[in-house]
């Protein structure tokens, strides 16, 4: 059950994240929100960085990861929150011509990968994920979630890099 949610600033990053009490008319605790939070949190959590994985820095050891994903599994029945777009902090923009597919395809398939519980634990029936290279050093992330006749949840993560100095 959520309590709270987070809400996307229209001036992201600088104040990024606004918490929210959500609670009914009648005062009771309102879910409404519960997905666009989690998506929220699992883009914007550093997912730890597989031992082959390039760091942004070229002195960098630190590989990343959230502490509460040690036992996810065995304690809570959970998996390992956040996604690897954090490896893209200092990357060069590349043409989908490059070796890797290009930074947007990299930023997809992080995006694709942080989304693939929420169909793996039946969260959401099915997941569209997109990621664009709209300016030269802007790439745009989004995220379509289908939970069955629901709604579906969209969310898009414009200017990530253009506002984060990801470029």
């Amino acid at each position: 059950m959520t309590d709270i949610r987070y809400l996307q600033q229209a001036d992201f990053p600088r104040y990024a994240v606004q918490l929210d009490w959500l609670l009914t008319d009648q005062n009771v605790l309102d879910e409404t929100f519960a997905l666009q939070s989690a998506v929220i949190i699992a883009l914007g959590t550093d997912a730890l960085a597989g031992a082959t994985d390039p760091l942004p820095g070229l002195d960098d050891t630190d590989r990343g990861g959230w502490w509460g994903d040690l036992d996810a599994q065995e304690i809570w029945d959970g998996w390992p929150v956040g996604s690897k777009l954090w490896l893209l902090r200092r990357a060069k923009i590349s043409s989908p011509l490059a070796a890797d597919g290009g930074t947007a395809f990299r930023a997809n398939s992080y995006a694709r990968a942080a989304m693939q519980p929420f169909i793996d634990k039946l969260i959401a029936s099915s997941v569209d994920v997109g990621a664009e290279r709209t300016d030269t050093s802007r790439i745009d992330v989004s995220v379509v979630l289908k939970r069955g006749p629901d709604p579906a949840v969209a969310l898009r993560y414009a200017e990530l890099w253009e506002e984060l100095g990801f470029a």
